[in-house]
């Protein structure tokens, strides 16, 4: 029973499995088709499944262009294109008219102003059914941000969303303790 409740309480400390960061480097040749610039940029995108949150932050520097928007698309494999799936025309506060930037907000994926009123619509119709789409989409690494600008109004910089290292690894661990407590309520 002791086995049972310490691997219960680990299980609970390691395993915010309904947290997933993804981060990635934003680049023209990360656009489709790409874009000659000395843009770059990188983003970490927290999706918390539980608390229906998403937290993104953006650095970016040296754009040809003023930016004009900044989204999350959703969902394609590497190298397509896919539709605008959050805030439009852009994230709310996302620095406008400028070159080089840093941003951080949380969008509530309960509320519709966090979203694409188009992605909703051609995802089932409510806000659940759209994260539940966009949450398969950042699993299956289909998400991208990207950074539109004046001279690349199709998006100068983008970057394709994966998982971080440290998420597979707690996500590995907590299987394998789930593992271990089932082995353990299984034993006579």
């Amino acid at each position: 029973m002791r086995i049972v409740l310490a691997t219960m309480i680990l299980f609970a400390a390691i395993c915010p499995a309904a947290t997933i960061t993804f981060s990635g480097t934003l680049s023209g040749a990360n656009e489709s088709p790409a874009v000659v610039t000395a843009g770059t940029g990188f983003t970490t995108v927290t999706y918390d499944s539980t608390l229906h949150l998403l937290t993104v932050d953006v650095t970016f520097s040296n754009l040809t262009g003023l930016t004009t928007a900044s989204h999350i698309h959703c969902c394609v494999p590497a190298g397509g294109n896919a539709g605008v799936a959050t805030t439009t025309p852009t994230f709310a506060g996302f620095p406008l008219n400028v070159t080089a930037g840093v941003y951080h907000n949380v969008l509530d994926l309960t509320s519709p102003s966090s979203w694409n009123p188009a992605f909703i619509t051609d995802n089932g119709g409510t806000t659940a059914s759209a994260e539940a789409v966009f949450g398969a989409g950042f699993i299956a690494g289909q998400t991208y941000l990207n950074i539109h600008t004046t001279v690349d109004p199709g998006g100068e910089i983008r970057a394709f969303l994966i998982p971080e290292p440290t998420t597979w690894t707690l996500v590995a661990v907590s299987l394998l303790v789930l593992a271990l407590k089932r082995k353990a309520l299984h034993r006579p």
